[in-house]
C-alpha cells in the first residue's frame, strides 16, 4: 500500500524473488514526498541507528540504474557538512566516529581546506563533515524507476487505486479491499507515507507519527555552482541533473498544528525540546480540514484517501527565498539563478526520527513501512529490500531491532539521537 520509494522498492525486492506482488497507490506512483525532497543519498549525519541499513543503500544505489535499466540520477558526488565554531566542528568530528569501519571517504575539512575547494564562495567557517561517497539522485525520476522495474518484474502497479482496509481470516490478513474491488493476498506492507497514522488507526493500531512540511524551490541550469551538495544552518543546496540547483532552508520547517498534535504531544516531546529552533508552528485551515477526516470506516464505503489523492501544500515562499537568499550570499554566482519552481511536502515523523520497518504482531501479515522523518528517500532502496526480508522471513539485510514497531509500547527508552 502506497507507491512511494519505499513501497516502490519492497515491490520490486519481493518480485524478484519470484512473488505475485501488487502495489496499489491512491494517487501517481511518487507523487507525494518520494518527488518532494532534496533529492540527496547519504549516510552522513544520519541517527546511527540507520547508518548499517543506510551502508547497505548506498551499495544498492550504484547499480540501481543497471538494475532498474532506468535513468535515476544518481551519482556519487560527496555531501558537506559545515562548521560555523569550534563546537559545531567538535560535534561532526564525534558524529564522524560512528562510520568507523564502513570503508567510507569519509573525513573533517579546515577552514582552508573548504575554501579551496570553493575558491569563489565567500563562507568563512571553522570546517566542515565531507563524505565523497554521499550522492544525489532525481526524486522525480528515482520511484518511478524502481516502480515500473517492479512491473517488469511481474508486479501489478495499480494507480488511482486507494486501499480501503485489510480483511483477515482467523484474525491474519487474508486480503484488502481497494475501490475497485478486493485483492486477496497472504501479506500486506503499509508504506504509506504520511496517511500510514490514519490508515492504522481505521485497524486499531496506533503508530505515533505526525507531519512537517518542508518547502523547496529549483533554479534553471547555471553554470559554475558547486557540484557537492551543502548543508549549512541556512540553506541547503544540491546540484540537479539538468543543471540547476535545489535549495532549501538548512533547518526549518513547518508544523501545522492539527487534532493529533494534541494526541500526540506526550510522545513528542523529546524532538520539540530538542528541535524547537528549528520548528515554526501554525494554527489556521489545516486544523480543520484534518478534523473532518473520519477516523473510522468500513470497507464498503469511500475511505478518505479516495478524496484526497496528492497532499499538495502550498510552499513557504518566505522560508525558501530566505534560503536562496542565504545560498546567493555564500556562493554569488547564484545570484544569476533564475526560480524554475517552488514546492512543499509533508514529511512523517515519528517521535524517536527513527522509521518502522516491522510486522505488526496483533494481525499476522501485516506489516508497517514508515514514519522515515525526512530520511526515507536515500534510504529507501534498502529499506524496501529489508522489508522484503521479513516478509519472506528471510536473514535480514541489518539487524530490525531498532526499527520494530513495539519500541512505542514495550517500555523501551525513545529518545532522539543526533544525527541531522
Amino acid at each position: 500500500i502506497g507507491g512511494g520509494i519505499i513501497g516502490s522498492s519492497t515491490a520490486l525486492e519481493l518480485a524478484e524473488r519470484g512473488l505475485r506482488v501488487a502495489v496499489c497507490e491512491k494517487g501517481g506512483i511518487g507523487q507525494e514526498q518520494s518527488s518532494r525532497n532534496w533529492g540527496w543519498v547519504r549516510i552522513t549525519r544520519r541517527d546511527p541507528r540507520e547508518v548499517p541499513l543506510m551502508a547497505e543503500a548506498l551499495r544498492i544505489w550504484k547499480r540501481l540504474d543497471e538494475r532498474t535499466g532506468r535513468d535515476t540520477g544518481y551519482r556519487r558526488s560527496g555531501i558537506i557538512f559545515t562548521c560555523s565554531d569550534d563546537k559545531q566542528y567538535a560535534e561532526h568530528e564525534r558524529w564522524n566516529r560512528n562510520l568507523e569501519g564502513y570503508q567510507l571517504d569519509s573525513r573533517m575539512l579546515s577552514g582552508r581546506e573548504l575554501s579551496e575547494m570553493f575558491p569563489n564562495s565567500t563562507l568563512k567557517l571553522k570546517g566542515a563533515l565531507y563524505n565523497a561517497d554521499d550522492g544525489r539522485a532525481e526524486p522525480q525520476k528515482a520511484t518511478p524507476a524502481i516502480a515500473e522495474a517492479a512491473r517488469d518484474k511481474g508486479a501489478h502497479v495499480l494507480t488511482e487505486c486507494a486501499v480501503r482496509g485489510i480483511e483477515t481470516s482467523g484474525g491474519a490478513v487474508s486480503g484488502v479491499v481497494t475501490e475497485l474491488g478486493p485483492i486477496r493476498c497472504k501479506a500486506v506492507v503499509l508504506a504509506g507515507g504520511a496517511w500510514s497514522n490514519l490508515f492504522a488507526g481505521n485497524m486499531g493500531i496506533d503508530f505515533p507519527q505526525l507531519k512537517v512540511m518542508n518547502s523547496v524551490l529549483r533554479t534553471k541550469p547555471l553554470e559554475g555552482g558547486p557540484e557537492q551538495a551543502i548543508w549549512h544552518e541556512d540553506f541547503s543546496i544540491r546540484k540537479r541533473q539538468d543543471g540547476g540547483y535545489t535549495i532549501a532552508s538548512g533547518h526549518e520547517n513547518v508544523v501545522h498544528i492539527v487534532p493529533k498534535s494534541f494526541r500526540y504531544a506526550k510522545a513528542f516531546m523529546p524532538a520539540l525540546r530538542a528541535e524547537w529552533r528549528s520548528l515554526i508552528f501554525r494554527l489556521g485551515f489545516r486544523f480543520l480540514d484534518e478534523a473532518r477526516i473520519p477516523s473510522r470506516w468500513s470497507l464498503d464505503e469511500p475511505s478518505p484517501f479516495e478524496y484526497n489523492r496528492v497532499l499538495d501544500p502550498v510552499p513557504s515562499k518566505r522560508l525558501s527565498d530566505r534560503a536562496l537568499a542565504a545560498a546567493r550570499r555564500a556562493f554569488p554566482v547564484l545570484e544569476r539563478a533564475e526560480i524554475a519552481q517552488r514546492w512543499a511536502g509533508y514529511i512523517d515523523v515519528t517521535p524517536d526520527a527513527v522509521p518502522v520497518i516491522s510486522p505488526i504482531d496483533e494481525v499476522p501479515g501485516f506489516y508497517l513501512a514508515s514514519g522515515f522523518s525526512g530520511h526515507g528517500f536515500g534510504i529507501g532502496p534498502a529499506a524496501g529490500r529489508l522489508m522484503a526480508d521479513l516478509v519472506t522471513n528471510s536473514t535480514p539485510i541489518v539487524n530490525p531491532k531498532d526499527f520494530r514497531f513495539n519500541r512505542f509500547r514495550d517500555g523501551s527508552k525513545i529518545e532522539l539521537i543526533s544525527g541531522f
